[in-house]
């Protein structure tokens, strides 16, 4: 929940002597209610105006404890024509740009002692949302949960009013959502994830996450949900081009419904098309299924509690049980990054890894490997250990089995199964291949769960009596026991809202 603050609540908050007594009490309770207490510019240029420069230099180092509204909306006809009616100073015009923001919904409330702004609220018909401060003093709201951080790749996490909304990009959408325009002018100040063409600059994709609550109203959607905890992909729009970027984005929508604990996962798309339909198409592969509609638009929904089923690996993702099999499976530093970009080093340049490849966006990736056995098999949990030493190697990723070939019967067939999800370019594929005419390489393909936050290095695990010393480090697949995994979770601190015991 946004509340925005009027000039004078500012003034109030950050002058150096009190002026209102309930200014703290107010100010305690927007914390204790998790309200983000946002800033409208019309009240940074209000502030600049004080005659003493001390004071005015001291608000400007306040201000940064607030959010700016960076980009205010084009006032709405309606706020135009009380304006018109009402306004009769400059000030007056810019207390309008402050109640614009809270009729268009950008904004859920205004907190101002200005008699003015409260009657032209009335007059617009939203004084529910514009509180005095004795008034909001009785209110409690919940907080809005954050968006996962992406570090490397195109992905971006990013505001929309930061955007083009003249991009071709958002052709189609004006097309299939009347009002389009308007929607997204009021979403300015919230988070979406892009990624961005580097030659053009024009956006390639683009998915729009809402965390709803079991009190959501779904009364358009038939047949009825039921209460529950849900995340909303309200906007969801991949343009084809080869580089996986639809698997990529399946990731970031699985990455916020695990953050958030929802149980539920939804969408609403129409199938007129040939890229809506390849969409769905990449819903089902991972789990969603046809509900029913909304309006025009088909609802698909994903269930989220934690499932696991070893014959529905994608449909389950990422729940896995730890009852499987457990291998550390070593991979070189020059490989790691590429394969696994969420589990980047602090070592390493994220500028690196920003350029897109298919195998840096998909879930499911392919390892290659000419190491002897023990082989995982399908349903198999890995531990990738990247490897550099004593104090450099440590463990990074988790990820599950989900097809283990070690019998292609030519070399085309090899080439065909790994070289879209694996770092190995195709000559290096080849070159592979015919190193050694009787021991060919075998291919794992996993599906990429888990970035582990807190790395153990070889020292640790030594310490911690999983390796049993510096020649017991894995050099291709490593099988430890389950105990020694829930240990390797633990003491990485790791979410193991995931795992199924």
């Amino acid at each position: 929940m946004k509340a925005l603050l009027d000039t004078n609540i500012i003034i109030h908050r950050e002058a150096d002597r009190v002026i209102n007594q309930d200014i703290g009490i107010l100010f305690r309770w927007l914390d204790r209610a998790k309200y983000v207490k946002c800033m409208h510019p019309c009240s940074i240029e209000e502030l600049k105006k004080y005659a003493d420069e001390r004071t005015v230099d001291t608000f400007m180092v306040k201000t940064s404890s607030y959010e700016i509204i960076e980009y205010p909306s084009p006032l709405c006809q309606d706020v135009k024509n009380v304006s018109t009616q009402v306004d009769t100073t400059p000030n007056d015009l810019n207390d309008t740009s402050l109640l614009n923001e809270v009729f268009i919904n950008r904004v859920d409330i205004l907190i101002t002692e200005d008699k003015k702004i409260h009657k032209k609220a009335s007059m617009l018909g939203i004084a529910e949302k514009v509180f005095t401060i004795d008034s909001f003093l009785e209110k409690v709201f919940s907080e809005h949960p954050e968006l996962v951080n992406y570090n490397v790749l195109n992905v971006k996490k990013v505001k929309f009013g930061s955007l083009n909304l003249q991009d071709p990009f958002f052709d189609s959408l004006r097309i299939d959502y009347p009002g389009f325009d308007q929607w997204f002018i009021k979403k300015f100040d919230e988070e979406c994830y892009v990624t961005i063409n580097s030659s053009n600059k024009l956006l390639l994709s683009f998915l729009y996450l809402k965390i709803e609550n079991k009190d959501e109203n779904y009364f358009d959607i038939n047949p009825a949900f039921q209460p529950k905890k849900r995340l909303k992909v309200g906007t969801f729009k991949v343009i084809s081009n080869g580089l996986r970027l639809g698997e990529r984005f399946i990731k970031i929508i699985f990455d916020n419904a695990l953050k958030n604990k929802v149980d539920e996962v939804y969408v609403t798309i129409f199938d007129k098309n040939t890229e809506q339909q390849r969409l769905i198409a990449l819903l089902e592969q991972w789990g969603f299924h046809y509900w029913g509609n909304k309006g025009n638009e088909k609802v698909y929904v994903r269930n989220f509690t934690p499932q696991y089923d070893k014959n529905l690996l994608k449909a389950n993702y990422p729940y896995i049980r730890c009852d499987q099999r457990i291998f550390l499976l070593a991979i070189y530093p020059e490989y790691h990054t590429e394969l696994l970009p969420d589990s980047i080093l602090t070592t390493e340049s994220p500028l690196e890894f920003v350029e897109d490849f298919p195998h840096r966006n998909c879930i499911s990736k392919v390892y290659v490997s000419r190491a002897l056995p023990p082989y995982p098999q399908h349903g198999d949990i890995l531990l990738f250990y990247r490897t550099g030493g004593y104090y450099k190697s440590v463990i990074t990723t988790i990820g599950i089995v989900d097809e283990v070939v070690n019998n292609f019967g030519c070399e085309a067939d090899f080439l065909k199964f790994c070289k879209k999800s694996t770092v190995f370019p195709e000559n290096k594929l080849k070159e592979m291949w015919n190193y050694n005419a009787f021991r060919k390489p075998f291919a794992v393909r996993f599906l990429y769960e888990y970035s582990i936050p807190h790395r153990l290095t070889m020292k640790d695990l030594i310490d911690l009596k999983i390796l049993a010393g510096i020649d017991d480090a894995p050099r291709g697949f490593k099988e430890i026991t389950k105990e020694q995994f829930i240990t390797i979770l633990k003491e990485s601190k790791s979410d193991q809202s995931f795992i199924i015991n």
